[in-house]
């Protein structure tokens, strides 16, 4: 069963990057057709996928978030990894990572999720 958490900062400044990571056990993030990815839920609002990366590394991004945002992998650490950069405070959300398996449409298994607050 594969497991998922997410860590970083609850609280970011408008302006800067928000980095968080999404550390994964129970299963390796190169394992064959897995995808990776990471969804946001603003306050009110629905779930919005942000980023993704396939087992061997392509990345997929949000058409409206694509030009502020990077998603990469530890491979050593099996951690994949989302960098938001010049945030603002449409950027708070909670984050969360979660993995689609071979075979299974959606995303199956996801992680508890982690607050992020983008204030001065």
């Amino acid at each position: 069963q594969v497991q998922l958490q997410e860590s970083g900062p609850g609280l970011v400044k408008p302006s800067q990057t928000l980095s968080l990571t999404c550390t994964v056990s129970g299963g390796s993030i190169t394992t064959a057709d897995y995808y990776w990815g990471w969804i946001r839920q603003p306050p009110g609002k629905g779930l919005e996928f942000v980023a993704s990366l396939s087992y061997s590394g392509t990345t997929y991004y949000s058409p409206s978030l694509r030009s502020r945002t990077s998603i990469s992998r530890d491979t050593s650490k099996n951690q994949f990894i989302l960098q938001l950069s010049s945030v603002t405070p449409e950027d708070t959300a909670v984050y969360y990572c979660a993995t689609q398996a071979p075979l299974i449409a959606g995303w199956g298994s996801w992680g508890q999720g982690t607050q992020v607050t983008v204030s001065s």
